[in-house]
């Protein structure tokens, strides 16, 4: 099925020689892909793809969609860097929750631009999660979980993104432990200037994965050195060239 889907398998083959895998010679089948990333993997990240490029149309004079993308690709990386960190069998799959978390804010900009308005100008006290709450009595995880349960995306992942906000949700699971990290990790990074890089994470948050701060550290280090490959993989601004 990749092989008759020329997009679809340019995106693996993209995927399996980039920074995400260390394979150490150029890969230029979709079999030696599939060897390279795993069958289940392959999966995820075909999923993933599929979904981002779903709005690679969307209107970019409301949201900083570059902005909205590294945002969501830098807390997938650390997802899934702290899967492996803590030994997660299918780290991929918290890659694509890491991805997909945040999907509600490009639907509330598909389908409401003047409502989406009001939720640029976040503050210190006026967080993402703060003015959605003010403005909508809901969250975008709360409308991406909606979305993504509609187009029949498995319920384990529909699950893990649900849990996204740690001010809502006391993580019962690993899984929900490192999305709640990578998201607010993501959020700080993407916005230095009112964020320190360790804002509303807790020494309960990481200590529970069984990690300490270095070994998060180095998982935010690390996220952050492979972005811009990663961005050029899952940004619909890229789906262009194919």
């Amino acid at each position: 099925m990749i092989s008759y889907d020329p997009a679809v398998m340019s995106q693996v083959l993209k995927i399996s020689n980039s920074a995400l895998y260390k394979f150490p010679n150029t890969t230029t089948t979709v079999t030696k892909a599939i060897q390279v990333i795993g069958t289940r993997s392959i999966y995820d990240l075909v999923l993933a793809y599929g979904v981002a490029s779903a709005f690679k149309d969307i209107n970019s004079d409301i949201v900083d969609l570059d902005k909205f993308w590294e945002q969501s690709v830098n807390g997938a990386l650390l997802c899934k860097n702290l899967a492996e960190a803590v030994g997660l069998k299918e780290p991929e799959k918290m890659f694509v929750c890491g991805l997909l978390h945040n999907l509600g804010e490009l639907v509330l900009v598909q389908l409401n631009p003047i409502e989406a308005n009001k939720f640029s100008s976040i503050s210190c006290e006026d967080t993402p999660l703060v003015l959605q709450k003010k403005h909508l009595g809901f969250s975008y995880v709360d409308i991406s979980f909606e979305l993504l349960k509609l187009w029949g995306i498995p319920l384990d992942i529909l699950l893990i993104v649900s849990k996204t906000h740690v001010s809502e949700h006391i993580a019962q699971r690993q899984e929900e432990n490192i999305i709640q990290l990578a998201y607010l990790f993501a959020l700080n990074n993407i916005n230095r200037e009112l964020y320190a890089s360790h804002a509303g994470i807790t020494e309960g948050m990481y200590e529970s994965l069984g990690v300490d701060l270095e070994c998060v550290n180095n998982a935010l280090d690390f996220s952050n050195l492979q972005l811009m490959s990663a961005l050029a993989l899952f940004s619909p601004s890229t789906f262009a060239v194919f």
